[in-house]
């Protein structure tokens, strides 16, 4: 079969298998792929939540807590058994957390990064195996502009999000020579409930941080269900993403994800080359050969 416009052909439709699909991004991005004909494996702490979606297409809906690896040995098992292969992961599943530094809780801390950054990880320890061996398949790490540019009152969620980052800008270092695709996704404000149903905040507040952490939370509480991003239109660009085959390192969603990242570079542009006579100086000088000395 010929293939046309750079997208794959139909039979060569992949498998894809999300993560947290119970609601926001997974949910909306499960709901388009099986309405577009792809096999998908839809996981959830809960499965019941899923059984909307299941009626939609050819979809293998399973029970996934990203913190068990017992739960994700299973599912991938019965991923593969069902379909043959998992072709696409896309580790969607993450909370988040509301603290200035100072006042985060060290349990709601490590929480986070064990669903975040951990159950990433562990998903794609799972499943690049059978990659390697097929040579062939993406990795989809949602990650977010605030694992570009952080912000008061995220700190630590901001941290899992830079970790994202730095796991997945080596990972398809060593992973495409193989024929493995790696894409990070970085949305910003998006009509997800994020901010109003899966990220707690700590039970302390310091007065001092009010005018940064507290404005900062209170400004994300209070926009949460009217942000500018629109989960159908940020799904969809996933979908179109992978479908042509060679995804971008990159995908940032949203206008405010653009500027944001775009005015990030610009800042440490300036100050890389304000600092370069400092930086440059603190190597050995060279001899008159050119050589270190």
């Amino acid at each position: 079969m010929t293939q046309t416009n750079n997208q794959l052909p139909l039979v060569q439709k992949p498998v894809w298998f999300i993560t947290g699909c119970s609601t926001g991004f997974g949910r909306e991005l499960a709901k388009q792929l099986l309405e577009r004909g792809y096999r998908t494996v839809i996981t959830a702490r809960d499965p019941e939540t899923l059984n909307s979606l299941a009626a939609l297409g050819e979809a293998l809906v399973l029970k996934l807590d990203v913190t068990d690896q017992d739960q994700i040995d299973a599912a991938i098992l019965a991923a593969t058994q069902r379909f043959g292969s998992i072709d696409v992961l896309v580790n969607n599943a993450g909370i988040g957390y509301f603290a200035a530094v100072e006042e985060s809780e060290e349990a709601e801390i490590r929480k986070m990064f064990e669903i975040n950054f951990f159950g990433l990880s562990r998903m794609i320890h799972a499943v690049l195996p059978a990659m390697r061996q097929r040579k062939s398949g993406y990795i989809v790490n949602f990650s977010s502009l605030a694992g570009l540019r952080s912000f008061p009152a995220l700190g630590y969620y901001n941290a899992t999000k830079f970790a994202v980052e730095g796991l997945s800008e080596a990972l398809w270092q060593e992973v495409e020579p193989l024929g493995i695709k790696v894409m990070l996704v970085e949305p910003s404000g998006f009509r997800t409930d994020w901010a109003g149903r899966s990220a707690d905040e700590s039970q302390q507040q310091i007065a001092d941080y009010a005018a940064t952490a507290g404005v900062w939370r209170s400004q994300v509480r209070a926009i949460s269900g009217h942000q500018p991003g629109d989960p159908i239109r940020g799904m969809h660009a996933i979908i179109q993403a992978i479908e042509t085959t060679n995804p971008p390192h990159h995908l940032l969603l949203g206008k405010d994800a653009f500027v944001g990242a775009t005015s990030k570079l610009d800042e440490l542009h300036k100050e890389f080359l304000a600092g370069e006579l400092v930086a440059r100086a603190a190597d050995f000088p060279k001899d008159n050969r050119g050589l270190a000395a």
